[in-house]
């Protein structure tokens, strides 16, 4: 469930600043140590330091959904909860995972799946996607130093069909990730300060 605010901190800030209106979908409760209760008041706590409003987070606790690594998530049944978002949200944007899912786990793959089985099936031709690009682990651990980086690999894509979002309050990536107390051990306090994703978002267009 921190997984927004340690990869997506960037857009959210970027977009909020503009005005725009979000809606966090997160697929799992964060179940997969039995802490599913606290560890949704923590994504509520996060998405408020991120002025997201709360009516704007909804968290799933699907049976066939749920978190943890080996447990596949079914693509059709993805597509099926996102489309029933969209609709009762009026959504005409989604960013998602890109299909290596930044740090691999299966279920940020499975969710990128779903929503390119949703570009591909749904009648609604009017919606646009876009996915976080995953990098490699060098880029990954170079900090704002990957923001140089991002930008001239923005610049190199044609016809706007990538965007390189960068985040003007990274102490927000501190502060979304420290709201989430059960998992704010060490390793996840360095991820924050040395993860380029906690500068910079690169994202591509999915062309469905």
């Amino acid at each position: 469930m921190l997984h927004f605010c340690r990869f997506f901190t960037p857009t959210i800030n970027y977009l909020t600043s503009r005005g725009h209106s979000i809606y966090i979908l997160c697929i799992s409760s964060g179940n997969a140590d039995g802490m599913g209760d606290i560890r949704q008041e923590e994504l509520y706590q996060a998405s408020a330091i991120l002025k997201v409003p709360l009516h704007q987070v909804k968290i799933l606790d699907h049976p066939d959904l749920q978190d943890g690594f080996g447990k596949v998530w079914n693509c059709s049944l993805l597509s099926r909860i996102i489309e029933e978002e969209i609709d009762s949200h009026a959504i005409d944007l989604i960013i998602t995972f890109d299909n290596y899912g930044v740090s691999g786990h299966c279920n940020h793959c499975d969710v990128s799946q779903g929503v390119r089985r949703l570009l591909h099936t749904t009648s609604q031709r009017n919606i646009e996607a876009w996915e976080l690009v995953s990098t490699n682990l060098l880029r990954k651990y170079s900090g704002p130093v990957d923001i140089w980086l991002s930008l001239l690999y923005a610049m190199s894509s044609p016809n706007g069909q990538i965007h390189c979002l960068l985040n003007q309050h990274p102490y927000k990536s501190y502060a979304a990730m420290a709201q989430h107390m059960s998992q704010w051990v060490w390793f996840r306090k360095l991820f924050v300060a040395f993860s380029s994703y906690t500068f910079v978002n690169t994202l591509r267009k999915i062309n469905n």
